[in-house]
């Protein structure tokens, strides 16, 4: 029985663990904006939630560190630094409604196993 509410839960999980690490990812780059010479990086959030589904059967955390690319920049600064704030503004603010929806969503699951247990 473990094993099924495991897998239940087990997408709602990683993907909370995959929007903290990208708003992780995100915080730094927003720290780092008037860091000569510092790229914005990110991960490709999908991908990453695909890969850990995939590896769920796997020994060990589902959610392996991602990949970091780097993000483009329309216009990087003369220093060097591709951090654009407006859009990791943008992208963090997005990632922290997605993180609050996926946990609403666990908190729901969890709710409805539980009314279930007790009949």
């Amino acid at each position: 029985m473990i094993p099924k509410l495991n897998d239940a839960l087990r997408t709602q999980s990683d993907a909370l663990q995959l929007r903290a690490r990208r708003q992780e990812v995100l915080a730094g780059n927003i720290a780092n904006a008037d860091t000569p010479g510092y790229r914005a990086v990110d991960f490709d959030f999908t991908r990453a939630l695909e890969d850990a589904g995939k590896r769920a059967g796997a020994a060990g955390s589902p959610i392996a560190p991602q990949r970091l690319v780097q993000t483009a920049s329309s216009q990087p600064a003369a220093d060097g630094n591709t951090v654009d704030m407006d859009a990791e503004r943008a992208r963090f603010a997005d990632n922290a409604v997605r993180y609050e929806a996926a946990l609403r969503v666990l908190n729901a699951q969890v709710r409805t196993m539980l009314d279930a247990i007790k009949g």
